[in-house]
């Protein structure tokens, strides 16, 4: 009867102690530190096999355990992605991801370059991963494979470029007589 107790006890103990692990573990941290750190991050990210980003960091650091989780890239980040063979490349250096919201805050000398040439500089760039939209409140500069660019305060746009709403900018933009006169 004493061993049945015993045992039933332990049980008890064990299944409440297992209950309450995250619990514990939130309190082994100390306010504001990050649920994980990560050094020398080299992430590749594939569908169907295949590799379509890879995202390269010199430091991690995984705010998972909150209310609205997020990862931080103190130290910047440099993301290469591929979509149908073609590699587009974004550094910055700063950066964090929303984990419930699929936004990505990329900050502070913002540059992507996509396959075709197109190079964005900008101080601030907001991704939606899930819109496959690009936007900005800050001032930027994107410079066309045509020579053709743009200067700005802000603008939304797909991700691939091609529906740009921009205000407040200026620019040169090149035009072929060619093709006007075709249609």
């Amino acid at each position: 009867m004493i061993k049945s107790v015993i045992t039933l006890c332990c049980v008890v103990t064990l299944f409440a102690c297992e209950g309450n692990y995250k619990d514990i573990q939130k309190l082994s941290l100390r306010d504001g530190a990050p649920f994980a750190e990560g050094k020398n991050i080299n992430l590749k990210y594939t569908d169907s096999g295949k590799v379509v980003a890879n995202l390269i960091a010199p430091s991690l650091w995984d705010y998972s355990n909150l209310k609205f989780p997020y990862q931080e890239f103190p130290d910047g980040v440099e993301v290469h992605f591929w979509d149908k063979n073609k590699e587009n490349i974004v550094t910055s250096n700063y950066a964090i991801r929303y984990a419930n919201t699929n936004l990505i805050d990329l900050r502070d000398n913002v540059v992507l370059i996509t396959s075709d040439s197109l190079v964005l500089k900008a101080e601030q760039l907001y991704w939606n991963q899930k819109e496959q939209w690009v936007f900005t409140d800050e001032p930027y500069q994107i410079k066309f494979k045509d020579g053709s660019y743009n200067d700005g305060a802000r603008f939304d746009s797909s991700e691939d470029f091609t529906n740009f709403i921009s205000r407040k900018n200026k620019g040169v933009q090149i035009i072929d007589k060619t093709k006007m006169d075709e249609k």
